[in-house]
């Protein structure tokens, strides 16, 4: 028997270092990546294409797509120490064993800033969602020209109740049910953009396209930081490194992490690249050079209404998913440190076991605690912040080449021990370079749209 958080855990129960066995398999793997992946960032991205052109559009779709596998797959080979085998359940600890010093400070700051203004984009993102629902229903009864806007506030507050709750769920190993049906809903509201598109495009409703964007009314400057914002969101919305590390400490340990964890890449950014590029050329046939930035929401589609009210239902579902798929690494990281301060406290290590029927589970009160604080203040600065979208552009403009670039490939170099200047060492210093650029055309864009939101909108005023 060994004791764990307060529980005493049978030996057959225990994985093979004498921590809680973990029970993910590639399935569930998978579906944490397609939850990351599939965010509404998808039905941006006929935009993105509107804005770039066929030609400069469908190749960063598969650029991107290449550089996050390749990444990924570099993480996974880091997940173990290089001399000890041991299992490194963080980013940040993957990043201290392999390159030492305070580079791991660092990886902390950016991946844990990133999750955590995540979070508040998806509750703006879910309110929006309901909100579009009701303005289909008053269009329905009053006609499109019918002013019908609604405050996001009274729901942002229903989500942020209902994600304390889901809150509770302590860690990724419970989380694949929920998982595989926020991720499920993903690829439903995704098919359901492609699927309108398509019909719109079949039925002859064809807009004017261009091979190098669509220029036309626009200055040099817009189109310039138009492309730069197009560029960003294609990249961004490929990343996921930021969790990688703690979905692959879920999987079992046998077969081994690394080769399960390259399979459920390849499955979650196949999946990606197939949705990714049937938006994006579908939705830009559809609308052109006036292809609004969510084609789902309420400035695209106005019909079939039940079908627009399904795909945001299926949004609302997802992203509620979603939100703890992402801030679970943020969770697990603060209660590492809370168990490490103080270590002989029952309010931070104790675990109460309930049963109600034949559902067991715990509640930790120090998790209950300062996870529904966490999701109290998140939700205040989504209300305070409607414009919040456009600083989740910049965070995740910053988060990009270091999380999922930098780090991965020079771990990967001082586990492979890589000499400088040889070959393979130019070819991954060029590719750091090169996403480096990207990152930074990507917040040049992002601050550009920041500054504009900020004139815009109005703290806690904002109706959709």
């Amino acid at each position: 028997m060994e004791v764990e958080s307060g529980v005493t855990t049978p030996t057959a129960l225990l994985d093979d270092d004498g921590r809680p066995k973990r029970t993910g398999t590639v399935w569930s793997a998978s579906a944490h990546i397609i939850n990351a992946v599939l965010g509404t960032g998808v039905l941006s991205l006929p935009w993105a294409m509107s804005q770039m052109g066929w030609a400069l559009g469908l190749s960063c779709i598969f650029i991107f797509a290449g550089v996050t596998l390749y990444t990924s797959n570099l993480l996974a080979d880091c997940y173990r120490s290089p001399r000890t085998g041991k299992r490194n359940t963080t980013y940040m600890d993957a990043v201290k064993v392999h390159l030492g010093g305070k580079q791991h400070v660092f990886c902390g700051i950016v991946q844990y800033g990133n999750l955590a203004g995540f979070t508040i984009g998806f509750i703006i993102t879910t309110s929006t969602s309901i909100v579009t629902i009701l303005k289909n229903i008053c269009f329905r009864k009053n006609g499109f020209e019918a002013p019908c806007h609604f405050s996001n506030n009274p729901y942002m507050i229903g989500i942020g109740v209902v994600q304390i709750i889901l809150s509770q769920i302590p860690n990724f190993h419970k989380l694949s049910v929920l998982s595989i049906v926020a991720a499920t809903m993903a690829i439903g509201y995704a098919s359901i953009g492609v699927g309108l598109s398509f019909a719109s495009v079949i039925q002859g409703n064809v807009k004017s396209t261009s091979f190098k964007g669509s220029n036309e009314g626009r200055s040099s400057s817009d189109i310039v930081w138009n492309i730069l914002v197009a560029v960003g969101n294609v990249a961004l919305a490929s990343a996921y490194t930021q969790i990688a590390v703690d979905i692959q400490d879920s999987l079992k340990s046998y077969p081994p992490e690394n080769k399960v964890m390259k399979k459920a890449n390849m499955i979650g950014i196949f999946i990606m690249t197939i949705l990714f590029t049937l938006n994006a050329c579908f939705g830009y046939a559809a609308f052109g050079s006036n292809t609004p930035g969510n084609i789902l929401m309420s400035t695209g589609f106005h019909k079939p209404f039940w079908l627009l009210e399904l795909a945001n239902l299926f949004i609302i579902i997802h992203l509620l998913g979603t939100f703890q798929v992402m801030i679970q690494p943020l969770y697990h990281i603060v209660e590492i440190l809370a168990v490490q301060k103080w270590p002989d406290s029952s309010f931070v290590i104790r675990e109460i076991p309930i049963n109600i029927g034949n559902n067991k589970f715990s509640i930790n009160y120090f998790r209950l605690v300062w996870r529904t604080i966490f999701v109290m203040v998140v939700t205040l600065l989504a209300m305070a912040m409607p414009f919040f979208n456009d600083m989740i552009a910049l965070l995740g403009a910053i988060g990009f080449w270091p999380t999922v670039v930098y780090f991965p490939i020079e771990m990967y170099i001082v586990k492979q021990n890589i000499r400088k200047g040889t070959i393979s060492w130019i070819g991954l210093q060029t590719l750091s370079f090169f996403c480096l650029l990207v990152s930074l055309a990507a917040g040049c864009g992002a601050i550009h749209g920041l500054g504009q939101a900020i004139a815009k909108y109005k703290p806690f005023m904002y109706k959709a």
